[in-house]
Formats: structure tokens, sequence, C-alpha cells
């Protein structure tokens, strides 16, 4: 199938169904090219600033300091 013969029936999805079509081909051309692809199934951790006390106490002790200054 060409690109030509598939655009008609793109343009008849739902946006939604379009950001996951562009989702796939990305994906699909990043994997071709080597690049590690994220999995968009898989549960990746992140740093939340919630519960950092002691980045909060490093930043009041420069804060303290500043105004010291």
């Amino acid at each position: 199938m060409t690109l030509s013969e598939l655009l008609p029936s793109v343009h008849g999805l739902a946006r939604v169904e379009k950001l996951r079509a562009i989702q796939v081909l990305a994906a699909d051309v990043a994997r071709e090219d080597g690049d590690m692809v994220a999995s968009s199934e898989a549960a990746y951790p992140i740093w939340s600033p919630y519960d950092a006390f002691e980045g909060a106490s490093t930043l009041m002790r420069l804060v303290d300091e500043e105004k010291a200054a």
C-alpha cells in the first residue's frame, strides 16, 4: 500500500487515533534507526519534590545565606 492510498483513510480517523498513529509510526522509525524507544505500556519512575525535605532545607539555607550577604 502506498502513502497516497493510505492518506484518505488516515484523514478519516478521529483525532486521538491520528495521534496514536503518529506515535506508532515514530516508534517504528526510531526502532529501525536503532534508537531505544520507551514503551507506552511500561511505568517509569519520576522524581518529585513531594516529601523532599532535604532539598527544601538546602534551598532555605541558601535563601538565608543570600539574605545575610
